[in-house]
């Protein structure tokens, strides 16, 4: 019987596979004490040739340049880590599923100086619906600007997808569903919009898209380049650049991108709606393409998909 979240059995961890209960940390890791991790989330996607894995390469390279960032070398190469996620799958039996690699410090030091300490890999495997919810794709979701501000550049590292800065992160989704909200939109120290708690944001006007400037308050996300790039393809003009609050509140459309969200719509921001409250056209015509790619249903001519066979 499975022991994992809603179907998963095995981690992979170092080069071998453990029974999910058994992938434990000490207490005073690193890991634990400080925050001392790197992560990244992967879609796989059921197709009909397979299940396959959105953007695997672009992810684990990611995940090595975190790794470097904060000076925690795994002892695994970038493609061993990329046979590891597909092993995960296989093991598992897995499908539709989320895919969390991490590159940890475990247990040795107790101060800063994290010499003592190993540097751990592990990949674990789950299905994962939709992360904002049901109907969150159809619909949209409710928003907040969050009251809580994102770090100002060159104090923490945000190209590093690092564990301990999101902390930041859950006191903005918390503060939002304490207020009835399904997620947050967070500013810059600016006071120019930055990201959603863990999502990139996008703004409509005119049938043009805009979208933040990567300023060193907000993660280069991998579905965020998937999108400028489908509507490229798509002919939408696409632009890079600062963002007032209030432009949120006076766009056509709104919509998140990341690899928990996917492409979700927003339909009001801090009760504002935003424009006709519900998903728009240019929205949804994103969001059918990235899903007709990672399902399979469309041709996947930039080579995004990695089957595991």
């Amino acid at each position: 019987m499975s022991t994992g979240l809603t179907g998963a059995d095995w981690i992979w961890k170092d080069g071998e596979f453990i029974p999910w209960g058994d992938a434990k940390t000490h207490i005073l890791s690193l890991a634990v004490q400080f925050g001392s991790s790197v992560f990244e989330g992967i879609r796989c996607y059921e197709t009909e040739a397979g299940p396959a894995i959105f953007r695997l390469a672009p992810h684990i390279r990611r995940l090595f340049d975190s790794c470097k960032i904060y000076r925690m070398a795994p002892e695994q190469s970038a493609e061993e880590l990329e046979e590891a996620c597909r092993e995960v799958v296989r093991k598992n039996g897995l499908r539709d599923c989320y895919i969390r690699p991490m590159v940890i410090r475990g247990y040795g030091s107790a101060g800063l100086d994290p010499s003592a300490s190993p540097v751990e890999s592990y990949i674990c495997a789950w299905p994962w619906g939709t992360y904002l919810g049901e109907g969150a794709l159809e619909k949209g979701v409710d928003v907040c600007v969050s009251s809580w501000t994102r770090a100002h550049p060159n104090t923490f590292p945000v190209q590093s997808k690092a564990a301990g800065h999101y902390n930041a992160a859950q006191l903005m989704k918390m503060e939002a569903l304490a207020n009835g909200y399904v997620e947050a939109i967070a500013l810059g120290p600016t006071g120019l919009v930055s990201e959603g708690s863990g999502q990139n944001v996008f703004l409509v006007r005119d049938k043009s898209i805009l979208t933040p400037s990567l300023d060193g308050t907000n993660l280069t996300g991998i579905t965020r380049h998937s999108v400028i790039r489908i509507a490229e393809d798509l002919g939408i003009e696409v632009r890079e650049g600062l963002v007032a609050r209030e432009a949120l509140y006076t766009a056509d459309e709104l919509f998140f991108t990341g690899t928990a969200s996917e492409v979700t719509p927003i339909r009001s921001v801090d009760k504002i709606s935003i424009g006709e409250g519900k998903a728009g056209p240019v929205t949804l015509a994103i969001q059918r393409r990235f899903m007709g790619i990672v399902r399979g249903e469309v041709p996947d001519t930039e080579g995004w998909l990695d089957v595991v066979v």
